[in-house]
């Protein structure tokens, strides 16, 4: 599957707790990441500087879904049920 071009879901949605370049502490779940551009990609894409956990998410239709709002639907479910109690 190919990403939809100017979905970025994948770039909003979930935490990143290492350094982003423009984000030294990461960002928060649901914080643009400070690499998209306006048109929503990613000017990191395949440079050494992207984090490990952007590098290692692949797209597929259980997690981009059908839409934007699903994608980050699902994003956003993955985030709670990952994140520490």
């Amino acid at each position: 599957m190919q990403c939809r071009i100017g979905c970025a879901a994948c770039c909003i949605a979930p935490s990143i707790s290492s350094e982003i370049p423009g984000m030294p502490s990461g960002k928060a779940c649901g914080v643009r990441c400070a690499q998209l551009n306006s048109d929503n990609r990613c000017s990191i894409f395949g440079k050494p500087e992207r984090p490990a956990v952007c590098i290692g998410l692949k797209p597929s239709l259980e997690m981009c879904g059908n839409s934007f709002e699903e994608a980050y639907a699902y994003l956003e479910e993955l985030e709670r049920a990952t994140a520490p109690e």
